[in-house]
């Protein structure tokens, strides 16, 4: 059996660690971004009409999580009986430390819906 040269292992021991730290934990950690959606009237349906998910009826109050300092795109449909249906887009950036901070600095979206 050969043996490995020591100047070899200390370099693969280094090469090593460093992908372990690049795939752990010590990447950071995930950031919020809040959208506070309107309408009026209000009671509108929020879809985002990227995967079709109801995200509430409004006013409500969506978060989104994610990588750290990544925007995304959104854009949703409101809907109302009686009302004809609307449909807006806006980026919304995932920087806050936690929830509340994403809370306290929301994008705001309002808006009227008007009659058939």
């Amino acid at each position: 059996m050969k043996k490995i040269p020591a100047r070899s292992f200390n370099i693969l021991f280094v090469l090593c660690f460093f992908l372990f730290l690049s795939q752990s934990g010590c990447s950071s950690s995930p950031k919020y971004g809040v959208a506070k959606i309107d309408s009026t009237p209000p009671g509108a349906e929020v879809v985002n009409l990227k995967d079709n998910t109801l995200l509430g009826i409004t006013p409500v109050e969506v978060s989104f999580t994610g990588e750290a300092d990544s925007a995304e795109y959104v854009t949703i449909q409101l809907r109302k009986p009686g009302y004809i249906e609307r449909i807006t887009s806006f980026w919304i950036n995932r920087r806050h430390e936690t929830p509340l901070l994403a809370k306290e600095n929301a994008v705001d979206v309002k808006l009227i819906l008007e009659k058939k």
